[in-house]
């Protein structure tokens, strides 16, 4: 039995450490923060809310660069934020959500080969003034859901022919 669970968790770690090395790199950089739209936290502290959401979008970043070639890196530089609803600050600091406070994101972008040569890049000013009316919001419980689905919206049509197959 010992030997099986050696086994089994030698596969699990050589299984991650292979998924980890397909995905292309990712780095993001943070420009002017502090005169970003929106990031306010309600009534959490504010630059703890602020590190955590950025944490959470470097992490999406990542993801969705899985789909591109390990031997790729992206790169992108935000500089601007504006998550999806808005701070109530006559009510209990509670991010109230409608649809007129729709989620943007600005930021530019460069997609390199091995070599450092430019793949694809632009600047990107991304809105979805429809976020409430998506059908399937694949990520409906998860923090940042409506900035993640309107990303994923703009990657796979912007990387569409870069994608690993």
């Amino acid at each position: 039995m010992n030997k099986f669970i050696t086994c089994f968790l030698s596969l699990a770690v050589v299984l991650t450490q292979v998924s980890e090395a397909q995905a292309a790199q990712v780095e993001v950089k943070w420009t002017n923060p502090d005169k970003y739209t929106d990031v306010d936290a309600g009534e959490e502290h504010r630059q703890h809310f602020k590190d955590r959401t950025f944490k959470v979008l470097e992490k999406h970043f990542a993801k969705m660069a899985e789909l591109l070639p390990e031997q790729q890196k992206l790169i992108f530089d935000i500089t601007n934020l504006d998550l999806a609803g808005d701070v109530d600050f006559n009510a209990k600091r509670i991010r109230i959500v409608k649809d007129i406070f729709f989620p943007r994101i600005e930021f530019s972008y460069q997609l390199l080969n091995a070599d450092n040569t430019v793949v694809k890049s632009a600047e990107v000013s991304l809105k979805d003034m429809g976020f409430l009316m998506s059908n399937g919001l694949r990520y409906r419980n998860q923090t940042l859901g409506y900035e993640k689905e309107m990303l994923d919206g703009w990657f796979n049509k912007t990387f569409e022919n870069e994608m690993m197959k």
